[in-house]
């Protein structure tokens, strides 16, 4: 289709910072496709680890993305859904312009600290896993979707990227009202009219309105209005959306101004970058606009701010976990890295993992939230033995000990099928699925036949023949 951006759109955005119409116009009718990635450093804790993956996405190098530690461009697109790497959650795929949050997080918070984070806006994940791979192990981080369906899919990209100290919850931003003061960082990336990804994505174009934009910026309100009092004072608000209207992003700063004891903050920005720093007419709220006829990434907006005064949290009575008992325990531990830190909680059939601070606030959180995932699912003690979930697979708690099998790229791609890998082995049981030392799932290995047992609902469906 044709990539004619909306008259009206163009009309709106003539004498705003930094926006050049004739080069604007340009480099949407070029719809040059950018291809940008975030590596997970839990995963890949090492240069070489890292390199190894670069190398395989792309032979012929991958350029820094400059304003995110684990960002990478490549100069072509490889196929995401026949690299093993991306199903063992070695790297995210996210678009450079929004990897510019870890900038925002560094400058405005004190990442040593034990935090407590909320992503209320959260699918599919990308900003959920950035802000994890910024935090302590010793924080938490409340990954939040209010539709079911993108809830499930946030639920698997957290799953895949392996932490622990991770929830996803599904519920609207009011429900957040009953945990007055309790986040020390909320991020909002909003629902907004999407003209920032026109490039990207022309079906977009269609869509678009001045009557759609008030619309969001409407909405945008709400659902600040209705996440604030669950950020605690001093607390840390940053607030994005991927629109270039004025109205979902200057007139929100002035807006959350005038209304909520929130004080601007300004960001140091190298000025290289080439993102535009934006001054709102009412209150001077600092805002940054990304374009991208100025740098190499789609269009987007973000501002921070910190609360002046808010509500003291709750006092809540501590209620206790149910415990475990020592027979299941004993199955389990023998699955686990040697670790005193966690707790491990039985949840209908299944046990989870949970580190120090997600153990101390569960209760509290499944009272005033609807839970889709927390911790590592570790999966079902049976009569003789724990039934593996594919959570733990692709945790960082999963024991080193535990057998496992490396596979070729083929087999690998099978095995993510469902199918047969038809590999020769004499181990038997339980054992880890790995490519290039990561791991993709479990198998049991019989006698005479292997059962596969990678989710069906993760299962590649791409025809993978002609790879050897």
């Amino acid at each position: 289709m044709s990539n004619q951006l909306p008259a009206a759109l163009i009309a709106s955005l003539e004498g705003l910072p930094g926006f050049n119409r004739t080069s604007f116009e340009a480099v949407h009718a070029a719809a040059e496709k950018i291809t940008s990635l975030r590596l997970n450093p839990l995963k890949l804790a090492t240069a070489a680890q890292q390199q190894t993956v670069l190398q395989a996405l792309s032979p012929a190098g991958a350029a820094k993305v400059p304003w995110n530690h684990n960002g990478y461009y490549l100069p072509e697109r490889p196929s995401f859904t026949l690299d093993p790497y991306f199903h063992a959650g070695a790297y995210y795929v996210q678009e450079a312009s929004s990897m510019f949050l870890e900038h925002a997080v560094r400058s405005t918070v004190d990442l040593s600290a034990q935090l407590k984070v909320l992503d209320l806006c959260a699918a599919p994940g990308g900003k959920s896993t950035l802000l994890q791979s910024l935090i302590s192990v010793d924080s938490m981080l409340v990954a939040n979707e209010v539709i079911k369906a993108r809830a499930a899919l946030l639920a698997d990209n957290i799953t895949r990227w392996g932490a622990a100290n991770v929830v996803v919850s599904n519920n609207d931003p009011r429900d957040f009202a009953g945990l007055p003061g309790y986040f020390d960082l909320v991020v909002i990336d909003a629902p907004c009219s999407g003209s920032g990804l026109f490039r990207r994505d022309p079906e977009l174009v269609t869509e678009w309105s001045p009557e759609n934009v008030t619309l969001c910026s409407q909405r945008q309100q709400r659902i600040l209005a209705d996440v604030l009092p669950a950020l605690k004072e001093d607390g840390v608000l940053i607030y994005s959306t991927c629109s270039f209207s004025a109205e979902e992003d200057e007139a929100i700063l002035d807006w959350l101004a005038g209304h909520f004891e929130l004080d601007n903050i300004t960001l140091d920005i190298p000025e290289e970058w080439n993102i535009i720093t934006t001054l709102t007419d009412k209150r001077k709220c600092t805002g940054y606009r990304f374009y991208p006829d100025k740098l190499k990434g789609e269009g987007f907006f973000i501002a921070c701010f910190r609360k002046r005064s808010g509500e003291a949290p709750r006092k809540w009575k501590e209620q206790r976990m149910p415990v475990l008992s020592a027979k299941d325990r004993d199955k389990l531990l023998t699955w686990l890295k040697p670790s005193s830190d966690y707790s491990y909680l039985p949840h209908q059939e299944d046990i989870l993992i949970l580190p120090p601070m997600l153990a101390k606030e569960i209760t509290l959180l499944q009272q005033q939230l609807y839970i889709r995932k927390a911790g590592v699912k570790a999966g079902q003690p049976g009569p003789k033995e724990l039934i593996p979930d594919h959570q733990l697979a692709v945790s960082m708690v999963v024991s080193d000990n535990i057998p496992a099998i490396s596979l070729s790229l083929k087999e690998a791609l099978l095995y993510l099928k469902k199918e047969d890998p038809g590999i020769t082995t004499d181990v038997r049981g339980w054992a880890l699925m790995r490519y290039q030392d990561m791991n993709l799932g479990w198998a049991k290995l019989l006698p005479n036949r292997m059962n596969n047992y990678y989710p069906k609902e993760l299962r590649i469906l791409k025809d993978i023949s002609g790879i050897e």
